[in-house]
């Protein structure tokens, strides 16, 4: 557990726990109706609290998964995962994926999970590559992304509908 103080507002990075499950399913459908930049629609492949359990569970079997939340003021404000593969052929890589509630947004929350997981899977000496995947219009999202290392190595094109009804790139960093 890390405990951050930002502008004045500290928070807690910590391991997600299965208390955290009810939570965590209020949590992801309000992050998901409140940005486009995510890949869901609001309600989309919809987690309930017995599935987010079982996803707490599982991560914390494999040593190449990692599942964290931010705490402010007693609240989740925001997930990050990392999830691995088991696939020898793909065991050296994890996947990073974050969001953050949008009342949250400027705290240096994202950073924050953002790091903890690059430490996390750096102290891994079977890892060696962390991925993600980033809306093009997400311009403060990539710019964080190369400011802690990370490179373009691809970009889908036309990869997301939105709701102004054109296509957008998805950036493989």
């Amino acid at each position: 557990m890390v405990t951050i103080l930002s502008n004045q507002h500290p928070f807690i990075i910590r391991s997600a726990q299965e208390s955290d499950a009810k939570e965590l399913v209020q949590v992801r459908l309000q992050m998901d109706g409140e940005t486009e930049n995510m890949d869901r629609e609001k309600g989309e492949a919809y987690l309930d609290e017995a599935a987010f359990r079982q996803l707490i569970r599982d991560d914390r079997k494999y040593e190449s998964h990692l599942f964290l939340v931010a705490e402010m003021n007693g609240n989740i404000a925001g997930f990050s995962r990392c999830e691995g593969n088991e696939l020898k052929r793909l065991a050296h890589k994890v996947e990073f994926g974050v969001g953050v509630l949008r009342e949250y947004w400027g705290y240096g929350i994202g950073r924050q999970l953002l790091e903890e997981s690059i430490q996390w899977a750096w102290a891994h000496a079977d890892i060696k590559k962390m991925q993600l995947s980033v809306l093009e219009t997400n311009d403060r999202a990539i710019a964080l992304y190369k400011k802690l290392g990370f490179e373009v190595e691809g970009q889908l094109k036309q990869d997301k509908l939105l709701s102004d009804g054109k296509y957008y790139d998805t950036i493989l960093m």
